[in-house]
């Protein structure tokens, strides 16, 4: 089995904040893959919490791979059948309707992401490759 260090690390307060760091996913899932070399109750309750309520299935599931390689008895998290989001459609509308009526895709991905960047990025986050093709079909029922 594997051994893993059972002591706190010494950056374990700005690991913290940065696997709680709401506008980078990318944040978020490179504190919970270094947090993932400490066996710790500390840890062990922040890869818990990451498993559950993050945003993009990318950093629950890297939080559930730590806790199962720990020995802890937690379940695969499922990707979201919905939006990650709630209200999605209410914050996208209030988006394009901050534009002129000729503005882009790319105008309004640019927007979105100046004035909710959580949105933006978990949704980034969560489609990866097909996020502006999803964005697009998005803007374009609005």
């Amino acid at each position: 089995m594997k051994q893993f260090e059972t002591a706190l690390p010494e950056q374990y307060e700005a690991l913290k904040k940065q696997a709680n760091y709401t506008s980078s996913w990318r944040e978020r899932l490179d504190a919970v893959e270094k947090l993932s070399a400490y066996q710790h109750d500390k840890i062990i309750d922040l890869l818990k919490n990451r498993m559950q309520h993050d945003t993009v299935y990318k950093v629950q599931l890297a939080a559930y791979e730590a806790l199962s390689a720990f020995g802890e008895d937690v379940e695969k998290p499922l990707p979201a059948r919905f939006d990650i989001i709630k209200d999605t459609d209410k914050i996208f509308l209030r988006v394009k309707k901050s534009l002129p009526k000729d503005h882009t895709v790319a105008d309004f991905a640019d927007k979105l992401k100046r004035m909710r960047l959580d949105v933006f990025d978990a949704y980034e986050g969560d489609k990866g490759a097909e996020f502006m093709n999803w964005l697009e079909e998005r803007w374009t029922k609005l």
